[in-house]
């Protein structure tokens, strides 16, 4: 009779365990073609190319119908678990430090400059983004919504789950109903691949990029030179491989003066529970070369959440 008590006992706790399983951190987002057709787009400058850009802040204070629809798609997100991150506070919280922001310089002189979409997803440091598109289908008196869904790694904007269709058609006037009505029939599978994913990052570590330059220096130190009989690429590459997870990464190319790593995978969470980005990972590289016997002095660039550069002798 004991052990058909603990054998109960044991389920029940597996049965609680598996419902209390952790979830990603969502943002809703409105999609980039729905802002280009719409007409929410602006430009920004990258490296002196002028390229397009979602503007979700003009988006959000110019169509009635957009809040509305995120609440909704927030709504039954909450209401299979997923914590999520609110788009217009995150955008509200940005511009409220956007004077201080603008007037800092890196300590070479330089304007630190990030861009709009990098500043709201290194802010939120959402799991996952769901970028939503839908269009409005006119049949006489009746309406439906055509719909996609599409969740995207923050980290390394890789799509991993997609939804797409058609609602049917409905005399209702609301379009956040139209698009609740669209979506719930497919919404269980969506989240079962966002679930899936992320299950994968607990497991195997979250994936990011990390490249090495040197810069010429008096010494004619790169990544050739020897410390204690070993190259200083080959140091690198071994601290690499010691502190991924599952020792999972790929050096995707090499020289004297470069090394560029992708498919690194790194914890999601440091020691103290607070979400790792390729920032955190690159820091800890970068105090270990900082260090006897190598001495070498390193500027750190941050390019988003998922890629981060350091300068050797920079």
């Amino acid at each position: 009779m004991k052990k058909i008590y603990l054998i109960f006992a044991l389920l029940l706790f597996s049965i609680i365990a598996s419902g209390q399983a952790k979830k990603p951190s969502l943002m809703v987002v409105p999609s980039d073609l729905w802002c280009n057709q719409n007409g929410y787009m602006s430009e920004e400058d990258n490296m002196g190319e002028m390229i397009p850009v979602p503007d979700y802040r003009k988006a959000l204070m110019s169509d009635a119908d957009l809040l509305p629809v995120i609440s909704r798609i927030n709504g039954l997100m909450a209401d299979r678990g997923f914590p999520l991150k609110n788009l217009e506070s995150e955008i509200k919280a940005i511009n409220s430090n956007s004077a201080e922001t603008a007037a800092i310089v890196s300590k070479d002189g330089a304007s630190v400059k990030t861009s709009a979409l990098e500043q709201l997803r290194q802010r939120a440091r959402a799991d996952i983004i769901i970028q939503l598109t839908w269009t409005v289908n006119q049949m006489g008196p009746k309406r439906s919504i055509t719909y996609t869904l599409q969740g995207l790694d923050s980290y390394t904007n890789k799509e991993i789950a997609t939804s797409t269709g058609t609602g049917d058609p409905s005399f209702t006037a609301e379009l956040p109903v139209l698009l609740a009505e669209a979506v719930s029939s497919h919404m269980d599978e969506f989240c079962d691949r966002l679930q899936s994913h992320f299950d994968d990052l607990l497991e195997n570590g979250r994936e990011i990029s990390l490249n090495i330059r040197v810069f010429e220096n008096p010494d004619n130190v790169d990544l050739e030179s020897e410390y204690d009989g070993k190259e200083l690429r080959e140091i690198i590459e071994d601290w690499v491989y010691e502190n991924t997870v599952q020792h999972r990464f790929n050096l995707a190319d090499d020289s004297e003066v470069y090394m560029n790593f992708d498919e690194v995978r790194i914890p999601l969470y440091d020691d103290r529970g607070r979400a790792m980005a390729a920032s955190n990972f690159a820091r800890q590289l970068e105090k270990y070369l900082k260090e006897a016997p190598f001495n070498i002095p390193i500027k750190r660039d941050n390019a988003g959440l998922g890629l981060a550069t350091l300068y050797l002798f920079k």
